[in-house]
């Protein structure tokens, strides 16, 4: 009997795991065959030549060597790089404003709420078209409509090298910033508002209580926030491919959209999958310092 009773709980643990991994199941899969397999089969035929999407022979690093001798490959880089600056001066200060404006704003909040949020609620393609259309180098372009009215000449706007990332990044801001906004003013609720009234009574105005109590709440926020960001950018593709196809002569050509013209406009996938990698091996090292921030943040909560 005892041996009985003892079997028994060890009887519902397992049924209870059953349950657990019947209800997880799905999700691994999709995990697996969506995340997981693509990854590792990929970084393997990264070292085989393709013949077509066939794999081929082994030929090593010989891939690897093509991606960097590649002359786009360098300017590519440095358009990636570039991405991630203007994100980081243009895109990470504006949601903290919004969200700090949201905070402050006392009549109205929801609508201001609405229509903050609202491009993020929009196809990314759909507002590239738009962003496409404002950009449009001669005078039917809305941004040249605009400048017209003043008396002055239609500019190239994403025609023009130097500029074309910023300009980009500029309608990617425009797209995504409202729910970042979202994400730090419900950090900001959380702060208590006698923090506020403590320093509004001893006379502090709207900056020195952003500096003194807003700030330190969402610093942990924020800088999770800023890895995240570069993360996501350091890996764009389909705002140059849908607003400049990677040009003028490849300035705005990134990374992701290099590897996507190897594999499906040239059809040299071996190459494709060498970029992968080698972005994958970049994004691998933000991503752990974003898990290290991240553990710093909670562990400070």
């Amino acid at each position: 009997m005892p041996a009985k009773a003892g079997k028994k709980p060890k009887f519902n643990l397992i049924r209870k795991n059953c349950s657990a991994w019947a209800l997880i199941l799905p999700a691994v899969v999709c995990v697996y065959f969506v995340v997981l397999r693509p990854q590792i089969t990929g970084t393997i035929w990264s070292f085989f030549n393709m013949r077509g999407y066939k794999v081929g022979e082994f030929v090593g690093l010989d891939n690897y060597r093509r991606v960097i001798a590649d002359t786009m490959f360098a300017k590519t880089v440095g358009n990636t790089f570039r991405y991630v600056f203007w994100s980081i001066i243009i895109g990470f200060p504006i949601p903290v404003i919004l969200a700090v404006v949201l905070n402050e704003v006392v009549h109205f909040r929801n609508g201001f709420r609405f229509w903050v949020y609202f491009p993020s609620a929009l196809p990314s393609v759909a507002v590239m078209t738009l962003w496409f259309l404002m950009y449009y180098p001669d005078r039917g372009g809305l941004l040249n409509l605009a400048l017209s009215k003043f008396g002055l000449d239609p500019y190239v706007w994403l025609q023009d090298p130097k500029h074309t990332v910023m300009f980009i990044v500029i309608s990617m801001t425009w797209n995504s910033c409202g729910a970042t906004a979202i994400y730090y003013f419900a950090a900001l609720q959380g702060v208590n508002r006698e923090l506020y009234e403590a320093a509004l009574m001893d006379g502090a105005g709207f900056m020195r209580r952003f500096r003194s109590v807003t700030f330190p709440h969402m610093s942990g926020v924020m800088l999770l926030f800023l890895i995240r960001q570069i993360i996501g950018v350091f890996s764009i593709m389909e705002q140059p491919l849908q607003m400049t196809d990677g040009g003028p002569n490849g300035a705005s050509t990134s990374l992701g959209l290099l590897a996507y013209k190897y594999g499906f406009v040239s059809v040299r996938p071996q190459l494709a999958l060498a970029v992968g990698v080698i972005m994958f091996l970049i994004l691998i090292v933000f991503t752990c310092f974003y898990f290290y921030l991240n553990k710093k943040v909670e562990d400070n909560q």
